[in-house]
């Protein structure tokens, strides 16, 4: 079994916090760390992300305005030597370009440039590099991010995802008062609903062997005598309302294609420890995780979510948002869905 960092691609809003919570009651033998690329796609001189491009206050009073992708890597990987393996959950449209902009290896990451960082949104940086990316010879499709593909096999991927119908309606309500004045996204902005960047990273570690969805038997066989370094993972997907229904199955299984040995005590935390550890690693994106931050276990639902018709959650995003917010929400809900069930046919089955 793998020993790599355990890296968790989602999306916003796919109740990842509370998953994530799971994992920090196991400071015996994980190391949890929360969102590192947000600081460098969001802060950093090679950001990807709009939307403090023209605030730039809020980067300087961020503390990572000089962040860049490869501090974070550096970070990560000297911290993966330190004895705990390392559980890491990030939004996966973080190492892409937004609006599937073409991407290029970030500058501080190409061993073959010599020119300094110095652009951003693709100015002159990220994406206005021209390098090789890692991947491998005729491929079909190219590195859509902007690691290069030898780094992205440190990591042993998986994957956490949520319907739209319940993501995006999540997510507005974080970007609009009252809420908006805590977590500073002042405007929503469907580019980050992440649907599409976590597709083309999940097919793209597919088509270079990172990740696999065949038996780990099978893995290794196909792995004896092929390009590929390390033998691949088993695809594991998780969808939040499997998670929220039967968290223990789901935990277990998860944790059994990772490596990592289960127990129930996973499942409820709330120790003064574990609480003062997830209250720092969440302050940096305040607003966004009230709800795991006051929780104390993860339980099942009493009753699986009912499936609304589409007139019915028109009727209740109106109500709650709008008519504005109601069209918004439901453009960015039927623009994301196929992805959504795309990845959903991979999803761990309980």
């Amino acid at each position: 079994m793998s020993n790599k960092t355990i890296f968790v691609a989602t999306h916003p809003r796919a109740c990842s916090t509370a998953f994530e919570r799971v994992f920090m009651t196991r400071r015996d033998i994980l190391n949890c760390i929360h969102e590192p690329f947000g600081d460098a796609y969001y802060f950093g001189p090679e950001r990807l992300g709009e939307r403090y491009e023209n605030d730039e206050q809020a980067r300087r009073e961020s503390g990572f305005a000089n962040t860049t992708y490869k501090n974070v890597m550096d970070s990560l990987l000297s911290q993966a030597k330190e004895g705990k393996r390392l559980f890491i959950k990030d939004i996966a449209h973080y190492l892409l370009p937004p609006d599937q902009k073409p991407a290029r290896i970030a500058p501080s990451l190409d061993t073959n440039k010599a020119a300094a960082v110095n652009g951003t949104n693709g100015t002159n940086g990220t994406n206005g590099t021209t390098t090789t990316n890692g991947a491998t010879p005729g491929s079909a499709l190219a590195n859509p991010t902007v690691i290069p593909t030898p780094l992205l096999r440190e990591f042993h991927f998986t994957f956490l995802i949520r319907h739209p119908r319940r993501a995006i309606p999540s997510y507005y309500r974080c970007t609009i008062p009252p809420l908006s004045s805590k977590t500073g996204f002042h405007h929503f902005m469907p580019s980050e609903a992440g649907y599409d960047e976590l597709r083309r990273l999940f097919d793209y570690l597919l088509q270079e062997g990172i990740i696999s969805t065949t038996a780990p038997q099978q893995q290794q066989q196909q792995t004896n005598g092929d390009h590929h370094s390390g033998s691949p993972v088993k695809v594991t997907v998780v969808d939040a309302d499997d998670l929220l229904d039967k968290p223990a199955e789901v935990i277990r299984a998860f944790c059994e294609d990772v490596g990592i040995d289960y127990h129930d005590n996973m499942l409820k935390w709330g120790d003064e420890e574990g609480q003062r550890l997830a209250e720092e690693a969440f302050e940096k994106w305040n607003g966004f995780h009230d709800d795991a931050i006051g929780s104390t276990e993860l339980r099942p639902r009493l009753h699986p979510k009912k499936v609304p018709t589409e007139e019915e959650e028109d009727e209740e995003w109106r109500n709650k948002f709008g008519e504005e917010g109601q069209r918004v929400i439901r453009e960015c809900v039927n623009a994301n869905v196929a992805d959504y069930e795309y990845l959903k046919s991979f999803a761990i089955k309980v």
